[in-house]
């Protein structure tokens, strides 16, 4: 199996184009063409990550943060730390690929998985992401509705939620008249035709409008097909900001701290009580979810958990929810453990190619206390 083969496998799963725009998503470093010979999956790379990929003869890497964000004006090998890095890379021919805030918008992504982490039932997105979908309206003969259908589908359009080949369908008649240079499948160039006609719409993400089309197309039996585009301004069911779900049953705010540091194996949480006495219904972000508190409150969530809060954000959340910051790395390394169970079924034993993922901790912060200390 290519590293290119998986990179399509996760892009079908977390698309780069639901990314934020200014993120760096994708191959950071290295070939795609090259076959995997055993694969690593962190969180972010760090010179202990290479080493270990080096001894577990894996060539292919796969992180949540990019190692690259910003351009890169100058590659100085003396000093700069990331130069160093890609040079290690390039040299033993290893291949880097990031999914970041595409796999934070996803479904079953950062967000989700931290949800099931923490055992909320019921999850869905807290702010669905907007204005990247279309609709299509294609005229079709009735005897070549299902194979361009069929077309359509395979190429992803027509999926809402949890569903996929959705389509409205309606009858009508479609007429035409072709030229004397005319080619047409039904009746003949210069005579008025009339033909059953089926109206077909679909709904497709933006990323994918180009190659539902040309796979219509190639199939359609019309010489020039009749379609239409419409740009629509629809919650995108799949994709989106953060998670909000439920607990089994209301816990109290102790019990809601105690299950959070003890699941995300956290002793270092801050929080900020809100109004709610009881627990129940919780919004979750991994990573820094601050913007999300507002969009928390509004949809009734008891708890908001995410990282990287400010001294006056908690100010203004108190006594209108319980916010907690449960770090950065402990809220989003859970989604590791789905990216291996996912590739586990792609890649098959008989390929003999390891999915390992980095034994150690890439967590730069911390902890000390007058009672005890913690390096990681």
């Amino acid at each position: 199996m290519t590293i290119k083969e998986i990179i399509k496998y996760l892009d079908d799963w977390a698309p780069k184009e639901t990314a934020w725009q200014n993120d760096n998503v994708g191959i950071q470093v290295g070939r795609t063409n090259a076959k995997v010979k055993n694969l690593m999956l962190c969180l972010e790379l760090t010179p202990e990550v290479i080493t270990q990929a080096i001894e577990k003869n894996c060539n292919f890497i796969i992180s949540h943060h990019p190692l690259i964000f910003y351009p890169i004006k100058k590659l100085d090998l003396d000093f700069d730390s990331n130069s160093k890095l890609i040079e290690k890379l390039l040299k033993r021919d290893i291949t880097v690929f990031s999914a970041h805030t595409n796999l934070d918008f996803t479904k079953n992504g950062v967000s989700f998985i931290l949800a099931q982490k923490l055992g909320l039932k019921r999850i869905s997105f807290l702010k669905n992401l907007e204005l990247n979908q279309f609709k299509i309206s294609v005229f079709i003969p009735a005897s070549h509705v299902e194979k361009v259908t069929n077309a359509i589908f395979s190429a992803g359009g027509g999926i809402i939620g949890e569903y996929s080949s959705c389509s409205f369908q309606s009858k009508g008649q479609g007429t035409f008249k072709g030229s004397d240079i005319s080619n047409p499948s039904i009746g003949s160039r210069g005579n008025f035709e009339k033909v059953e006609e089926i109206k077909v719409e679909v709904l497709v993400d933006s990323w994918k409008l180009k190659s539902v089309i040309n796979s219509m197309l190639a199939v359609h039996p019309y010489e020039e097909p009749a379609y239409d585009i419409y740009p629509l301004a629809n919650k995108n069911l799949n994709y989106g900001a953060g998670a909000i779900g439920y607990f089994e049953k209301s816990l109290t705010v102790n019990e809601t701290l105690n299950v959070i540091s003890k699941k995300l194996k956290s002793n270092n949480l801050r929080f900020v009580g809100g109004s709610a006495k009881k627990i129940r219904k919780v919004a979750v972000c991994g990573g820094s979810g601050s913007d999300l508190i507002q969009e928390a409150i509004n949809k009734g969530a008891d708890a908001f958990i995410t990282s990287d809060i400010k001294y006056h954000t908690f100010q203004s959340a108190h006594n209108k929810i319980l916010l907690v910051d449960a770090g950065h790395y402990e809220t989003e390394i859970p989604v590791i453990d789905e990216i291996q169970k996912r590739l586990l079924k792609l890649i098959t034993k008989r390929e003999n190619i390891k999915i390992l993922k980095f034994i150690g901790s890439t967590n730069p912060i911390n902890f000390y206390s007058k009672m005890r200390s913690h390096v990681n």
